[in-house]
């Protein structure tokens, strides 16, 4: 098994097929968002691929002058190919390829308190699978319209400057985006592409 980019053709492919099955709609940036984005220099999509057949994926997103963190925006594994492992095994080979040289930001939705009980379990179950990672939490941020909780590897004892550069990562046009978020602050209302049709 390898990691490497997925790019090209491939990367409409990987956004129809694994993306869209694996996240609801106000979740996902719209393709031509990654797409522009990936231009800037700004994103990076990585499959874990054995020969050609895509197992799963990983969407990084960072600020090309400045990549001491970077964030984990997207982690999945296709259908046919879960509950093996394989998305522990993207996050260590990813731990892996950025240690020593960026700290992987890793964002989970906390529950919601009066959602559907089946919704918060798989809140729950992403929060966990993080925490078996090694990742702890370090403090709350919103995006989206929702709270999550930011995972580091290895907390830095000040962490106000990862939180400066995980703000600074979604740009001042995300009015959405507030880091930190305090434990009685509410998140701001959705971006602009859950607001529009596509």
């Amino acid at each position: 098994m390898e990691l490497r980019p997925v790019a090209g053709g491939a990367l409409a492919e990987w956004y129809e097929q694994e993306l869209t099955e694996a996240f609801p709609p106000n979740e996902r940036k719209p393709l031509a968002d990654i797409v522009a984005l990936m231009g800037q220099g700004r994103y990076e999509v990585w499959g874990l691929f054995e020969g050609e057949k895509l197992l799963g994926y990983a969407a990084l997103w960072m600020k090309p002058e400045d990549k001491r963190c970077i964030l984990l925006d997207y982690l999945g594994v296709s259908a046919s190919r879960r509950n093996e492992g394989l998305g522990r095994k993207i996050v260590r080979m990813l731990s892996e390829k950025l240690s020593g040289k960026s700290l992987l930001l890793i964002e989970a939705e906390r529950p919601v308190e009066g959602d559907e009980p089946g919704n918060n379990a798989i809140r729950q179950r992403r929060l966990a699978f993080y925490g078996r990672c090694g990742f702890v939490p370090a403090y709350d941020m919103a995006t989206c319209g929702m709270r999550f909780a930011t995972f580091l590897l290895e907390p830095p004892a000040d962490l106000a400057p990862v939180m400066a550069l995980h703000r600074a990562i979604y740009g001042p046009e995300r009015t959405d985006v507030q880091v930190p978020l305090g434990p009685d602050e509410t998140p701001p209302g959705p971006p602009a592409w859950m607001q529009k049709e596509h």
